[in-house]
């Protein structure tokens, strides 16, 4: 089970939803919730060892997950390929990827609203500022016994340290930009983009 230190954070659009692969990697699945809106809510986070197994798997993704180019074709490719994956299982999400702070691909599947459109802004903002997942960036902090916003000191309305948001990296070069999916439980949206990576690395876009 995914450790409980990921079962007390903020929920995007709607309650959670269930998702087919159901599974946070190929190493476990994905169990957690989130709370309504507002903010990160580390009450009965998980310290220690499981927490830090979670990261280190989120460290490992990106570590595996990285590219060799990526220009514009390659985000409309990425960005159809989750929208393919969301509309298969009916998933309410808005995919979203950038490259350089440029939007090139963005689809807001029904079951969206305009909310969703601004936890891809605080989560792409996270990526961006840290090089990191928005998934792992959260868990540090968690790790910590902290709030993201008490970690870093930023502002809430403008960054959210939760999943959903993953580098786009080029080997040798560095991230150059960022693939977001909001509008399933944190760990959900996180899962989908993994996943949407892997098989577009896999030749299967």
């Amino acid at each position: 089970m995914v450790p409980s230190v990921v079962s007390s954070v903020v929920r995007e659009q709607r309650e959670p939803v269930s998702v087919g692969y159901g599974r946070l990697s190929p190493g476990g699945p994905m169990t957690h919730h989130e709370k309504h809106h507002t903010h990160d809510d580390a009450s009965g986070a998980t310290p220690g060892a499981s927490a830090a197994h979670l990261v280190a798997e989120v460290e490992q993704q990106q570590a595996r997950l990285q590219l060799t180019r990526f220009d514009n074709d390659d985000a409309f490719r990425l960005g159809i390929l989750l929208v393919e994956m969301a509309r298969e299982r009916r998933l309410p999400v808005t995919v979203d990827v950038r490259r350089h702070g440029h939007v090139l691909f963005h689809v807001s599947l029904p079951g969206t609203t305009p909310d969703n459109d601004t936890w891809v802004e605080r989560k792409s903002r996270v990526v961006d500022r840290f090089g990191a997942p928005s998934f792992l960036v959260g868990l540090r902090s968690r790790l910590k016994g902290r709030t993201f916003e008490e970690d870093s000191g930023l502002a809430v309305q403008e960054y959210a340290a939760h999943g959903g948001s993953f580098p786009l990296t080029v080997r040798d070069v560095g991230p150059v930009g960022t693939v977001t999916v909001s509008g399933l439980p944190q760990a959900e949206d996180h899962a989908l983009v993994v996943e949407a990576l892997e098989a577009f690395l896999d030749g299967r876009a």
